[in-house]
């Protein structure tokens, strides 16, 4: 038996010719990925090529080395033997009968064929099988040539003649996937995650009946009757009547659970509106007792005009009981008296005003010394305040001091002569007429204490010396820190080129004396003219306007985005737009208390302005800033409204753009001190580190 008949060859069928044969052999025959008959093993000698032969053969298998590698599918890697391979004889019918070959397919081909016919383009070839009864047939091969690249699944080679031979995967197809044009899914991703679950009854039952050899008890046995007949539609109507009173208790659980939902919703606004009811009253009694303790005890110029508009509301109502009760002679009477209390009134806050003079004189000496002697404080690089002081903070220290000491009263006359004696160590390091009055007053108070002299009588004497030695510490010469906190600088011909003249008093005056409105074509009067005139004749009261500006401001400078306007308005413009404007009540509610009122964005995505605000109430206000479409809110009529307001307010107001436009891009031409806002007024309410910049002079601003 040869070695080509070690390889199982299929009797019929389509079968292709190996890749890398120098002849067509059936040695490359056919098989799926995995061979028909692999080998099991393999020693160094040789290895099998097929383990079944026939009994009669005689022939010599040639021993085969397994090839284990291809490149490309095309050449083998292993090693040619120097040997020539040597040539087989073909086999005659005579030979193949002499051999008797099994007629089992599987066991092998008798011989090579010969020939390759090619007829009407296929290729055929014959081959030589064994029977069963013992004699040979002929099986004609049909070749089918396909042009698809086999992978390479391995093989054998003859150590001797170094001929090799495949496995038969590389003689079928590969299996071919056809993509139709619906899309197809498995049945898992279609249907939900299914499982198998055992369960066990709890108990077990059976229907075996009484028969021959066998009898069960019928003890627990049940006759069951059949009741009457459902049909269809009966069954259905039923069915229908059970959902519907289902779905009468469903609706009635969910009406109950939305009446609960809106009860709890209703008990929680009352207690709301009690709390806000309340706080509004505390805050109105907080405000009302603050008011009150500002009109009994005046400080400020803010409290003065809150007195002078009191009397002036008095005085108002005085006037028209005088004017609906009484008339003629009697009329003229009670104008008189009420002119003569009208004057006492004013007699006595002009005392009042006297005594807060002095106090405020006084916290502002103490101010002033205390910034004087205030460290250098910034921010170091790991964000925390540093603090340094330097010899001018610790030599106004060491004023601030001595002048302390200096106002102490209730003192013995040891103590006294010490803080005298210090004080003129103090003052004698500089020589100047300012100094000699200070030592000759000194002098002559240790003089008088020496004699015996009453403290009641020295009370001039130390005011005097008080006086001269403060003025001492406001020179720059002896107290370099005062000179940053000098309004009036130590250079007077600088302001020359900022002095405007009064129409009310007819003095010269600084421009930081005037106080102008945005819609002002001149300078005007100075503020001590515009508030005698306001004490004598007007008597108005901006407080609750200058709160709602605050509240205004600070609501601005939240939503840090450049706003300007609104720190450029004064309380009168404020009092204009809130009066003239909106009427001074709520557009919503009518809402008329001021302190519950307040100016929000009407568009809040556009900068404050007289033209895009709108006056609401708080509680109003927090919800308008929640809209970012107002004109679909409220609706075409009530917008067409504002829209008019809004008209009414950029007409009056034309000038403001033009004026914040200036004053933020000529910051580098200011030459007069910085009023309190005029940081927020140039940076449009973002805080940033004031550079040493004036005003530009109010003849070009107007």
């Amino acid at each position: 038996m040869s070695e080509e008949q070690t390889v199982d060859q299929p009797t019929e069928g389509t079968v292709a010719p190996g890749s890398s044969e120098e002849a067509p052999q059936p040695e490359v025959a056919a098989g799926d990925a995995a061979p028909s008959s692999d080998p099991v093993e393999k020693t160094e000698e040789a290895a099998p090529v097929a383990a079944a032969e026939s009994a009669d053969d005689t022939v010599t298998e040639p021993e085969l080395a397994k090839v284990v590698s291809q490149d490309a599918h095309s050449e083998l890697t292993a090693p040619i033997p120097d040997d020539p391979e040597p040539e087989l004889e073909p086999v005659t019918e005579d030979q193949e009968a002499n051999m008797g070959l099994s007629t089992d397919l599987s066991r092998g081909i008798v011989s090579p064929p010969a020939i390759i016919k090619q007829e009407d383009g296929a290729a055929t070839m014959t081959v030589n099988v064994s029977k069963e009864d013992g004699s040979t047939g002929v099986v004609q091969v049909h070749i089918k040539q396909e042009l698809v690249s086999k992978p390479f699944v391995g093989g054998w080679r003859h150590k001797e003649s170094g001929k090799e031979y495949h496995n038969c995967y590389v003689q079928t197809l590969p299996k071919r996937y056809f993509v139709g044009d619906i899309p197809k899914n498995c049945r898992e991703t279609q249907t939900v995650t299914t499982k198998n679950v055992r369960c066990q009854t709890t108990s077990d039952t059976s229907t075996q009946m009484t028969k021959t050899g066998c009898w069960v008890s019928d003890r627990q046995d049940k006759v069951i009757i059949p009741g009457q007949y459902v049909t269809a539609d009966e069954k259905f109507s039923y069915m229908l009547k059970q959902v519907i009173i289902l779905q009468s208790y469903f609706r009635r659980w969910k009406a109950q659970k939305y009446v609960n939902s809106i009860r709890q919703d209703h008990v929680r606004r009352i207690e709301w509106e009690k709390k806000e009811e309340e706080r509004k009253r505390k805050e109105k009694e907080k405000r009302l007792k603050v008011e009150y303790q500002r009109r009994m005890q005046p400080l400020t110029k803010e409290d003065f005009d809150l007195v002078y508009h009191a009397l002036e509301l008095w005085r108002r109502e005085e006037i028209e009981n005088i004017n609906a009760t009484k008339s003629g002679p009697e009329r003229k009477a009670a104008l008189a008296g009420l002119m003569d209390e009208e004057t006492q009134l004013i007699a006595s806050i002009q005392r009042h005003k006297l005594v807060a003079k002095q106090e405020m004189g006084k916290k502002a000496k103490r101010k002033f010394l205390e910034k004087c002697a205030a460290p250098k404080e910034w921010i170091g690089f790991d964000g925390m305040p540093t603090k340094m002081d330097t010899p001018y903070t610790m030599r106004a220290k060491d004023l601030k001091m001595t002048y302390e000491s200096l106002e102490k009263r209730y003192l013995t006359r040891e103590e006294r002569l010490d803080i005298l004696l210090q004080l003129k160590l103090t003052v004698k390091e500089h020589d100047c007429k300012l100094t000699k009055d200070i030592v000759e007053l000194i002098d002559r108070e240790a003089d008088l204490l020496m004699r015996g002299t009453k403290e009641k009588n020295l009370e001039g004497l130390r005011q005097r010396i008080s006086s001269l030695f403060l003025q001492y510490i406001k020179t720059p010469l002896f107290n370099a820190e005062a000179a940053n906190l000098l309004r009036v600088p130590e250079d007077p011909s600088s302001l020359r080129k900022n002095i405007y003249y009064c129409r009310g008093c007819g003095n010269y005056l600084p421009s930081t004396d005037f106080e102008l409105t945005t819609n002002a074509r001149s300078i005007g009067r100075c503020r001590k003219c515009k508030n005698l005139d306001s004490e004598g004749r007007l008597r108005e009261d901006f407080s609750r306007y200058r709160s709602l500006l605050q509240s205004i401001r600070s609501a601005e400078e939240a939503y840090n985005d450049g706003s300007k306007i609104i720190f450029l308005l004064t309380e009168a413009d404020l009092r204009y737009l809130a009066e003239n404007i909106w009427g001074a009540q709520s557009v919503l509610s009518q809402w008329e208390d001021t302190y519950d009122l307040t100016l929000v964005r009407w568009n809040r995505r556009q900068e404050w302005s007289p033209w895009n605000c709108v006056l609401l109430t708080n509680e109003e206000a927090r919800a308008h800033s929640k809209l970012t479409k107002p004109e679909e809110a409220y609706g075409p009529v009530f917008t067409q409204k504002i829209k008019y307001r809004h008209i009414l307010g950029k007409q009056y107001f034309s000038s403001m753009p033009k004026l914040a436009d200036y004053m933020s891009k000529n910051l580098t031409s200011i030459n007069m001190p910085l009023p309190s806002n005029a940081e927020k007024v140039m940076y449009g309410g973002r805080k940033k580190e004031a550079e040493k910049v004036s005003l530009p002079p109010l003849t070009e601003a107007k």
